[in-house]
């Protein structure tokens, strides 16, 4: 019997993160801190239902994490990867290895304005903030989101739903990742709701004032309300650490999901970067990516090679308030397809998809290594394409 347990810190108890740590626990001899700022899981692929009050977006760390895990609930706010230390409120915390899944942001509000008159959406603590806001205003008053990826279009019905006048602003096109087919399916039930969709080149915020926002082509747009969900960011633990990011910061990072500067540092999620050539942001990509970075500790530890990246993708689900949604299929390599389901089928579909990722972190909680995710994606050859493209 192995008296000498491996001390394991998970940084982040989102959703690679808890897969992660639930996972470590098929090594009875490994100990598992994980470290959140936050008490309770964030939901935050329902966000927007925070927002209108029709769903809370939380769930307890006790029904999805392993009772042996121990909660460290704190911010991480330095790694010293030659010390193997963590610093989190002024006490350090000691790990044989690390998992490094801190997740993602909103992006930097970098357009004049926006810091001060947009309300960001990206976090839980923005819900409560966002929902007075809403509540504050007259019926018919419009309100504007920024940004038509998902966040943004299920934001925008969300609230048009709820009887809001709403505008959205793509920054472009909306829906990018989609086909054009389910782009056309959003567009329908977006006219339904009388959601107002402003596309195009010039459909980019230059500013955002008190009552308004200022697109590129000269057009103000009154707004009571003024929502940003456009782009994304990482933390910026690795960066301040001294770790070797990706130019927005997510953790540099080998096939294995290795770090490239620390054999004992592993990361998993948004902000990771394998090869320099991270997947898409997404809960679909993050557990996956949560159970391989906790497989590829447990083989460090039990001193066999780990094995590469090996997942895939089946497309993207949109709710369009709680009647509709748009479920966009795509080829395991995350190619969109010319297929789609929408109306109240997508709306059973997706709500069935967000209850089944929390379901897949109690299931682990429960019998660590029964989770088991869709695997394919042609990883390889892309990684291979890249590097002879770096070498030409």
């Amino acid at each position: 019997m192995n008296n000498q347990r491996t001390n394991v810190v998970v940084i982040g108890g989102g959703y690679a993160g808890v897969i992660a740590a639930n996972h470590l626990r098929c090594n009875p001899d490994v100990a598992v801190t994980l470290i959140n700022p936050r008490a309770e899981f964030v939901e935050r692929i329902r966000l927007h239902q925070l927002v209108t009050g029709s769903d809370d977006a939380v769930v307890d760390y006790a029904e999805i994490l392993g009772a042996d895990v121990r909660l460290l609930v704190g911010t991480a706010e330095r790694i010293d990867a030659a010390a193997r230390t963590v610093t989190v409120a002024g006490d350090t915390v000691g790990y044989d290895y690390l998992i490094y899944a801190v997740g993602s942001t909103g992006a930097a509000l970098n357009v004049p304005g926006a810091t001060e008159f947009a309300y960001p959406i990206s976090e839980f603590e923005h819900g409560a903030p966002l929902r007075d806001a809403i509540a504050g205003i007259r019926p018919g008053e419009p309100v504007t989101v920024v940004g038509a990826g998902p966040t943004g279009i299920e934001m925008a019905a969300e609230l048009a739903e709820a009887g809001h006048a709403v505008t959205l602003v793509c920054g472009g096109v909306l829906g990018p990742y989609l086909h054009a087919k389910g782009r056309a399916s959003v567009a329908k039930v977006m006219r339904t709701l009388d959601v107002t969709v402003v596309e195009g080149p010039a459909a980019t915020v230059t500013e955002v004032r008190a009552g308004s926002v200022l697109l590129a082509d000269g057009r103000e747009l009154r707004s009571a309300v003024t929502i940003w969900t456009a782009g994304f960011g990482v933390p910026d633990l690795a960066a301040r650490s001294g770790l070797a990011t990706d130019a927005l910061g997510r953790l540099l990072t080998d096939e294995t999901l290795t770090s490239v500067d620390n054999p004992y540092i592993v990361a998993a999620g948004d902000a990771s970067a394998p090869s320099d050539l991270p997947l898409r942001m997404s809960c679909q990509a993050a557990i996956p990516l949560g159970a391989q970075a906790a497989n590829t500790v447990l083989s460090r530890i039990a001193g066999t090679e780990p094995a590469v990246i090996n997942q895939a993708f089946t497309g993207q689900c949109i709710s369009l308030g709680r009647d509709a949604a748009t479920i966009q299929v795509a080829h395991l390599d995350d190619r969109v397809m010319p297929l789609y389901l929408g109306g109240r089928v997508a709306a059973t579909v997706k709500e069935a998809v967000c209850k089944g990722t929390v379901s897949f972190l109690a299931k682990e909680a429960r019998k660590p290594g029964s989770y088991f995710w869709l695997k394919g994606g042609k990883r390889a050859q892309r990684v291979a394409d890249a590097k002879a493209a770096a070498v030409r």
